[in-house]
């Protein structure tokens, strides 16, 4: 059994070497194009608005790539864990291919890509069977939320699918993968990886995050394309704005001197965009400052579908302080 410090490495080092945001910060790709056609192609088929269908195939992914106890295939999380979502309740074979014993049986599964299968690790038949449950609900935003809720009986990934098809909608791409410094890289700021140091006041606790060190009012800018999930006041972060990005990736910036004008919880924020500015508040009641020097604290934490943890951010902020010093030259 690995430890959980192992395994947060082995996640880690996967972020580092495979993950869109380090190896490209281009906005098209063939697979994403691909993925594009198959998501238009069930739309037109269940009226269901693209963007919903790539929502819940992102969050299935992310949730999958951060999870180590999940079978080895492709499929729905929810159906894979439940197979009588897939097969039928009262159905012998919780593993049948079969789209009419399956339907007789009155399981989800459907044969999207004419092969005369029902593959629940097929991309294509667990897409076009997520699209069949939901059309069952009804296709406006209210109807697909209660049919997310049925589906996951989870309030978070409700949240997060509908935050993935708000910025695909607006965006009208699933390729948003890029990444940017939190200050801008002609300020003055230093930072090391400060990560899992013990931290004292408030209790006994460990640090989550990275700590970059720069001057009162310094600009604080959004790393990622996502939803604001949280702001306001927390009495060890002081001021503080919570974002969520499409691979399921919480970045949280903390002590704060302010934030940007019209900020509001549920706004659309793009790479590079101020949110705020770089202060000390924190350690105690609202308003509370000074009792550090100025920095920005950011962190950032993964849900597995489960629960939220946090993970090492100082690999990640080196990634995208190099690319965007590559591209200002």
């Amino acid at each position: 059994m690995l430890t959980a410090r192992v395994c947060t490495f082995i996640f880690l080092l996967s972020c580092i070497l495979f993950s869109p945001e380090a190896a490209t910060a281009s906005s098209s790709s063939s697979p994403d194009a691909a993925r594009m056609a198959m998501y238009k192609q069930i739309e037109a088929s269940y009226q269901i608005p693209w963007y919903y269908i790539a929502a819940i195939d992102q969050y299935e992914h992310s949730v999958r790539n951060t999870r180590s106890d999940l079978p080895d295939s492709k499929g729905l999380i929810g159906i894979l864990y439940s197979s009588e979502k897939w097969s039928g309740v009262m159905n012998p074979n919780p593993f049948d291919t079969n789209p009419a014993r399956i339907a007789f049986f009155e399981g989800m599964g459907k044969d999207g890509n004419g092969d005369g299968k029902a593959d629940a690790n097929n991309d294509f038949d667990a897409l076009v069977s997520m699209a069949d449950y939901l059309a069952r609900f009804g296709t406006n935003d209210d109807n697909l939320r209660i049919a997310l809720w049925k589906y996951y009986n989870r309030d978070k990934a409700v949240g997060i699918v509908m935050g993935n098809a708000k910025l695909f909608k607006k965006y009208g791409t699933i390729s948003l993968n890029k990444k940017a410094f939190p200050v801008p890289i002609n300020s003055t700021y230093s930072y090391r990886s400060t990560w899992g140091t013990a931290r004292g006041w408030g209790g006994r606790r460990t640090h989550e995050g990275t700590d970059i060190f720069a001057g009162y009012g310094v600009p604080v800018r959004s790393t990622s394309y996502g939803i604001i999930e949280i702001k306001g006041w927390n009495r060890y972060g002081g001021w503080r704005i919570g974002i969520r990005d499409i691979n399921n990736t919480y970045h949280y910036y903390a002590h704060l001197n302010g934030f940007a004008k019209g900020l509001e919880v549920g706004q659309i924020v793009e790479p590079g965009m101020v949110i705020g500015s770089v202060g000390s508040t924190g350690y105690g009641p609202p308003g509370t400052s000074g009792k550090f020097p100025p920095h920005l604290h950011f962190g950032m934490y993964k849900d597995n579908g489960r629960i939220e943890w946090s993970f090492d951010p100082y690999y990640h902020l080196k990634v995208w302080e190099r690319l965007e010093k590559r591209t200002k030259r």
